[in-house]
């Protein structure tokens, strides 16, 4: 699907429609250090395996393109959850 680059949405800082610029959202690196990370390694260590079974394959062929849009006055940025796409092309 291809999306443009800006567009005329609402921002909840100026209160009213701004034009925005629109990104893809990408998940930065997790710490190792985190609570969740060492609860479950605590889980997975020693006789027993895994707390959850492993996922051999995935049932659905798409995901879901979470979407950030940053005001171009006020440079506030908002994520929206975006459709299931295979592809996503910014122009």
């Amino acid at each position: 699907m291809k999306m443009q680059k800006e567009m005329k949405k609402y921002c909840p800082k100026c209160k009213k429609h701004e034009i925005h610029g629109v990104g893809i959202y990408k998940k930065g690196k997790d710490r190792k250090a985190a609570e969740g990370a060492r609860r479950h390694a605590e889980d997975k260590k020693g006789y027993g395996g895994q707390k959850f079974p492993e996922l051999k394959r995935t049932a659905k062929t798409t995901k879901k393109i979470t979407l950030r849009y940053t005001c171009k006055t006020c440079k506030r940025q908002t994520m929206k959850e975006g459709m299931r796409l295979r592809k996503l092309e910014i122009q």
